[in-house]
């Protein structure tokens, strides 16, 4: 058990097991909302479905990073560490667990909701795991000049030093709301 975890974590830090998980990520929320289009939910439903969906990932987004990637969980642990020791390496899941997850939640919210509905909003989800990826990745390689956009990498750049805070890379909503944002403390004296 121990050697397959071990090799499914030395795989997931190669760069063609990243660039593989965006592209398989980036074809299946493709495909998840043409066919939810194709199925015409209606300009007000589906731009609902939309939001709900990048809204849903962004609490995900949080709840994965905090709560899965900061634990005892050897798939999840020890690729996060990895990123952790060395934060311009080419860390992720395995390619194809992100993919697999999410086909997963589809299938749920099909049982749930409208199947238009379901399709957009999972598209919607899959999409915000594909900026998620791309904005992390933008944050550890690239050097941003203008000001917002320090401040959004600073953000997560505190997180390395501070691994109980700024969780989200998006988006600081779910940090705000549930007071993990790292709060920079007067110095005594």
């Amino acid at each position: 058990m121990r050697k397959g975890v071990d090799a499914i974590v030395r795989m997931s830090s190669t760069r063609s097991n990243y660039w593989g998980e965006l592209a398989l990520d980036v074809v299946l929320g493709a495909g998840l909302m043409l066919a939810g289009a194709r199925r015409h939910p209606g300009v007000l439903a589906g731009t609902l479905a939309i939001i709900l969906g990048l809204f849903a990932f962004s609490f995900v987004e949080y709840f994965f990073h905090r709560w899965m990637f900061h634990t005892r969980i050897p798939l999840f642990a020890q690729g996060h560490n990895l990123h952790h020791e060395h934060p311009l390496g080419y860390d992720s899941l395995p390619f194809f667990l992100p993919a697999a997850v999410l086909a997963v939640l589809t299938g749920l919210l099909v049982l749930v909701l409208p199947t238009a509905f379901a399709l957009l909003m999972a598209g919607a989800a899959t999409f915000g795991y594909v900026i998620y990826g791309l904005s992390h990745f933008t944050i550890h390689h690239v050097r941003f000049k203008h000001p917002l956009l320090r401040r959004w990498a600073a953000a997560h750049h505190v997180h390395h030093y501070h691994p109980d805070s700024n969780f989200g890379v998006t988006t600081p909503l779910w940090d705000v709301l549930l007071g993990t944002r790292y709060v920079r403390r007067a110095r005594a004296g």
